[in-house]
């Protein structure tokens, strides 16, 4: 099997995968999936297509892992796996859909606008 990839995207985060077969190894920016999320939650996100599927052990899986805060990251990573993991076999899809994987999170920060501390937040009113 040639290499598979797909691209994740949650607020700021950008997640690149690239999966090939092997024997279940996650790398995200050259570091291991228990080094760089600690989180056994995070962890857990990440995995969730695979547990899914039960492919745990299948694929080895390299990222390339950009922007945004921890939670966002492992988010769109997920979203990357999950889009990975349809190219591989597209009979998986209505599994993943079901669930809730395949649909990118469009909700983003709002901007911040003139005249008010942050985007919707007013400054205290005083009548006198």
């Amino acid at each position: 099997m040639e290499v598979i990839n797909a691209l994740g995207r949650r607020k700021a985060a950008i997640a690149r995968v690239f999966v090939s077969e092997g024997k279940g190894q996650i790398t995200i920016n050259k570091k291991d999936l228990s080094v760089y999320f600690p989180s056994s939650i995070l962890q857990f996100v990440v995995k969730q297509p695979l547990n899914k599927l039960g492919v745990v052990e299948k694929y080895d899986i390299k990222v390339n892992l950009d922007g945004g805060g921890f939670k966002g990251q492992a988010e769109a990573l997920r979203l990357a796996i999950a889009r990975a993991l349809v190219k591989i076999n597209p009979e998986d899809k209505p599994a993943l859909k079901s669930e809730g994987f395949m649909t990118r999170d469009p909700r983003e920060v709002e901007r911040k606008k003139p005249g008010r501390p942050k985007a919707r937040k007013r400054f205290q009113f005083s009548k006198r």
